[in-house]
């Protein structure tokens, strides 16, 4: 029970002085978690917002996996972005911009579920690209701060 509590109060500790980039990351973990569960509950979305073929077979409980793969992501990226870590950031902008997209356009052109697949690569890219943004932008603005608060020698 103990270890339970301890869990929840981790989970739900408040975050102190966070950077724009992880605000951002949290913020991108939020849509992600909204999309998944938007998969989930309706998979019908496919065809109705996306525009794509009838499902064959077992393809609705795919769609389904792929809303829980992305809430697990989404909730990753949520608390990722609340511990403030850097790397969470770097590595949320890496893993956005070069693995999303190798594995999904091909899978699109290949046929499956090209409109939603397609989406879901255009919007990692997009907020990958945003997180890279705020995320260098904070270095330089870290560079400056310690440049105006340095001792005169």
């Amino acid at each position: 029970m103990l270890y339970s509590v301890n869990l929840i109060n981790d989970l739900l500790e408040k975050p102190t002085n966070l950077s724009t980039a992880s605000k951002y990351t949290a913020m991108n973990g939020l849509i992600y978690l909204a999309c998944g569960v938007l998969l989930i509950v309706w998979p019908g979305v496919t065809q109705t917002l996306f525009l794509d073929r009838a499902f064959v077979g077992d393809e609705q409980g795919l769609v389904r996996v792929m809303g829980l793969a992305v809430v697990v992501i989404g909730w990753l990226y949520l608390f990722g972005g609340r511990s403030g870590a850097r790397q969470v950031v770097a590595a949320s902008v890496v893993d956005r911009i070069i693995f999303v997209p190798v594995v999904l356009v091909p899978l699109a052109i290949a046929g499956v579920f090209p409109h939603l697949l397609l989406a879901f690569a255009f919007l990692d890219v997009a907020l990958a690209i945003g997180a890279w943004v705020i995320f260098g932008a904070s270095d330089v603005n870290a560079a400056k701060s310690s440049l105006t608060h340095r001792a005169p020698p």
